[in-house]
């Protein structure tokens, strides 16, 4: 056997490892029914939509990956221009008050959480206020934080650049489980590494300069911003954006 077909036989039972089970999309879904009953049961967040989003939801994740939750906050599901353009158009001074709103809530949380079946409960203060958990009953981590629609967009659109080539999901879990083993996926300032979005920009790089490319360019699968276009009607937003995708991906296929 040669050194090549020895990798690759042994990247495949990687890769068999990695590969999650009915059971871990089971055990995720009982998750987060329950943190949504958490939820509810905080005053601050009564209607509040509890809507899983990053590898869970793209579909790249592992048997012992976490899970990033996105509590978004009942506003009859119409995103305004100002959430999209905060960062521009906000003062100094909104900004913070939006960001101790986001604190405020998620101690709310926090203390519902405190004394149940959730271990490590830790509120991180950042430029994206994130409330860090670990379910003793599930034993995976989560992150939780608030109205990250942005967030929640790319994780659809790496579900869909995904359903492109299979070999695009096997070569992110091989990376991701890679860069775990020499300790850089970790985005946290004290480590200043590459988070598992970066590292699926890198894969993407990767199969759009191959030749043939495997993968085509971003702005040929959208040709927009998602901050930007996720104004208006939330679903119908959505919508436009799975459409034009789809659309652009079945014509990248027929080129091929």
């Amino acid at each position: 056997m040669s050194a090549y077909n020895t990798l690759e036989h042994i990247l495949r039972e990687v890769l068999e490892v990695l590969k999650t089970l009915q059971e871990d999309w089971v055990t995720r879904s009982q998750f987060i029914k329950e943190l949504r009953g958490v939820v509810e049961s905080v005053e601050s967040l009564r209607g509040a939509a509890v809507e899983p989003f990053g590898s869970f939801v793209s579909n790249l994740f592992t048997r012992w990956s976490d899970m990033d939750i996105s509590i978004n906050l009942p506003k009859g599901g119409y995103i305004s221009y100002v959430e999209n353009d905060h960062k521009q158009s906000l003062s100094k001074k909104e900004k913070k008050e939006e960001k101790d709103c986001k604190i405020f809530l998620l101690e709310d949380l926090q203390k519902a959480m405190l004394g149940g079946r959730w271990q490590m409960v830790q509120l991180i203060r950042g430029s994206v206020p994130i409330l860090k958990c670990k379910s003793s009953h599930y034993g995976f981590s989560c992150d939780i934080s608030i109205d990250n629609l942005e967030s929640q967009m790319k994780s659809k659109l790496l579900l869909w650049i995904s359903e492109i080539d299979g070999r695009f999901r096997d070569m992110v879990l091989l990376v991701k489980e890679w860069a775990k083993a020499h300790e850089i996926n970790d985005a946290t300032p004290i480590s200043g590494t590459f988070n598992s979005y970066s590292l699926c920009l890198l894969v993407i790089f990767h199969f759009q300069t191959c030749e043939p490319a495997i993968l085509p360019p971003l702005k040929d699968i959208y040709d927009g911003n998602v901050a930007d276009d996720l104004r208006g009607e939330r679903t119908v937003a959505e919508r436009h954006m799975e459409e034009a995708c789809a659309a652009n991906i079945r014509r990248f296929r027929q080129v091929r």
